[in-house]
């Protein structure tokens, strides 16, 4: 029987100097070199800036009533995309701390611009609650602070457990971030021609000299940070997950949510890193790193956790039934049936359906089938939060109280302006710094070096 050989983590004819080379030329291009496709990009998602700040504007200007919130529907697009964004962040820190605890070397390609997702994605989602209080001038009230008033928050609350969690996940992933990119920075550093570059880049490298002292320092926090990231990885999305699980709200009080919370995170993480990863590995010419080993690992890590958010939504059918509440069998039949409906069966056709095709392998090793079928279904977990929070909302316990919810056009420039920024900060990040770590790529050369054929020996008598 013949057995097929793996797929390579890195293209053979690789040197550390080729890997050097490759990974620090687009942060070391001089500006008037800027390549055309990386400005028209930028321009795109500058735009989209722009109608953010709009919005939030117009929304510091005149309130929430700009948004189509009302009763019961009082969570809607913010809460809805603060999820989101929340899920799609988790995909960085556990490619970043799960895999490097667990020894996977393909992970090496794909940790570094994978873990600046992470930080723009939480960037973005830590907004939203924000924006969403009305009086977002006094956000620091959700933090325990000495105050002369005696006003502390309330504990108790999932959503001040919120505020802790997503902040001490940014922090240490930020932290995480950082320590990575020393080595690189001081790689940066030496190899950049201009004073100005050189400068900047030496003042974050922190004195980096490549020395065995620095590097088993390195190593241990870099290790330390991997190991306090990992529990995050759960938590965080698990007290989002609380946050619905612990309110009287039908269709929200169950269980499960806080482990099929954390599957979709993965699940919506996994799809942006390959949203993100496939356009960089073609405009950069990053084909030999980011092989079509990884885009195979990282679609079959999407189809097991895929598995997982399809058993939570046959979850969601048939506790209802077993249970008996007739409150939450309505909501159940409403998601089918009721006005919403056609978001419902969509998510569903997306996020089961689609997800699927991924047992196929052509369709795992194929970028740009493997990239539309990720945009698709991070649409698809968008969509399962709308459903999750609004249609829940909307036909609460008392029919009096029914209303619907449509966004209004400030909702929509809201969040297509936070699409915009987290792009731009994602443009900005590939322009200025390197976007596959130099230094484990160098490792991973040199561990897999082919080893060099010995010369056959001159038979005897020639």
């Amino acid at each position: 029987m013949q057995i097929e050989n793996p797929l390579p983590i890195v293209s053979p004819g690789n040197t550390r100097a080729s890997v050097t080379e490759a990974i620090t030329q687009p942060p070391l291009t001089p500006a008037r070199q800027t390549p055309r496709f990386w400005a028209i990009g930028f321009g795109v998602a500058f735009i989209g800036v722009m109608i953010f700040l709009l919005a939030v504007t117009e929304l510091f200007y005149r309130g929430v009533g700009i948004w189509g919130i009302n009763i019961p529907v009082a969570w809607a697009f913010a809460i809805v995309n603060f999820v989101w964004w929340i899920g799609i962040g988790h995909a960085g820190t556990l490619i970043s701390a799960i895999l490097l605890l667990l020894r996977q070397e393909w992970r090496t390609s794909i940790n570094r611009f994978a873990e600046a997702m992470t930080l723009f994605a939480v960037a973005q989602a830590g907004m939203f609650p924000i924006l969403h209080l009305g009086r977002p001038w006094l956000f620091y009230w959700l933090l325990p602070y000495p105050n002369t008033q005696w006003l502390w928050p309330q504990f108790r609350s999932p959503l001040i457990w919120d505020a802790f969690a997503v902040l001490t996940y940014f922090t240490v992933s930020v932290l995480f971030w950082y320590v990575g990119l020393v080595p690189d920075l001081a790689t940066l550093r030496d190899r950049a021609t201009s004073k100005f570059a050189k400068i900047t880049y030496g003042i974050f490298a922190l004195g980096w000299r490549n020395s065995t002292r620095q590097w088993l320092h390195y190593t241990r926090t870099y290790w330390l940070l991997a190991a306090l990231a990992t529990p995050l990885v759960i938590s965080v999305h698990s007290i989002i997950g609380m946050d619905f699980a612990y309110a009287q709200v039908p269709g929200w009080h169950s269980t499960i949510f806080p482990p099929y919370f954390v599957a979709g995170a993965i699940f919506s993480g996994f799809a942006m890193v390959i949203t993100l990863g496939v356009p960089l590995r073609k405009f950069y010419h990053f084909e030999g790193f980011i092989t079509e080993r990884h885009l195979d690992n990282m679609a079959k890590v999407m189809l097991a956790v895929g598995l997982i958010v399809g058993y939570g939504y046959i979850m969601e059918i048939v506790t209802p039934l077993y249970g008996g509440d007739p409150t939450e069998i309505h909501t159940m039949l409403d998601r089918f049936t009721g006005a919403y409906s056609p978001f419902y069966i969509a998510l569903l056709s997306i996020n089961i359906g689609l997800t699927q095709t991924l047992w196929i392998k052509r369709v795992r090793r194929s970028p740009w089938v493997l990239w539309v079928v990720a945009i698709i279904i991070n649409v698809g977990m968008w969509l399962e939060r709308f459903t999750i929070i609004v249609q829940s909302l909307h036909v609460d316990f008392l029919p009096s109280s029914w209303h619907m919810y449509w966004p209004t056009i400030w909702d929509i420039f809201t969040f297509v302006g936070t699409i915009g920024l987290f792009f731009a900060l994602f443009y900005g990040f590939v322009r200025l710094l390197p976007a596959i770590s130099v230094f484990e790529m160098r490792e991973l050369v040199t561990h897999h070096k082919e080893p060099e054929k010995p010369q056959e020996l001159p038979a005897q008598g020639d």
